[in-house]
């Protein structure tokens, strides 16, 4: 498998929908799973941080291997450059990291 790939990963975790970019899919010695290995994060430096990919990278801060379940697996994509990672309820498909900062609610 070539270094240069990337793809794009969204699955089923807990009734939301992730989207990850990786450098490695494939199925591996776990029947029935997708491994997704070296994923993909952005490093940026300056004061703009995006809640969504500070929320995902804390969560697979330490995961050398995903290994996902083939049914929770939705789509697997190889792209030519990456876009932004993504959390959204599987149901309504809004996003469930909103950005900061927020404009005030109406009552």
């Amino acid at each position: 498998m070539s270094k240069h790939k990337l793809y794009k990963v969204s699955f089923l975790n807990g009734g939301r929908v992730y989207e990850l970019y990786a450098r490695k899919v494939g199925t591996g010695a776990l029947w029935g799973f997708i491994e997704v290995a070296e994923i993909d994060f952005e490093v940026k430096d300056g004061v703009v941080i995006d809640p969504t990919e500070e929320r995902l990278r804390d969560e697979f801060r330490d995961t050398e291997v995903l290994h996902l379940p083939m049914q929770s697996v939705l789509r697997v994509e190889e792209v030519a450059r990456r876009g932004q990672l993504s959390i959204r309820d599987a149901g309504s498909g809004e996003r469930v990291v909103t950005p900061f900062p927020l404009p005030p609610k109406k009552a």
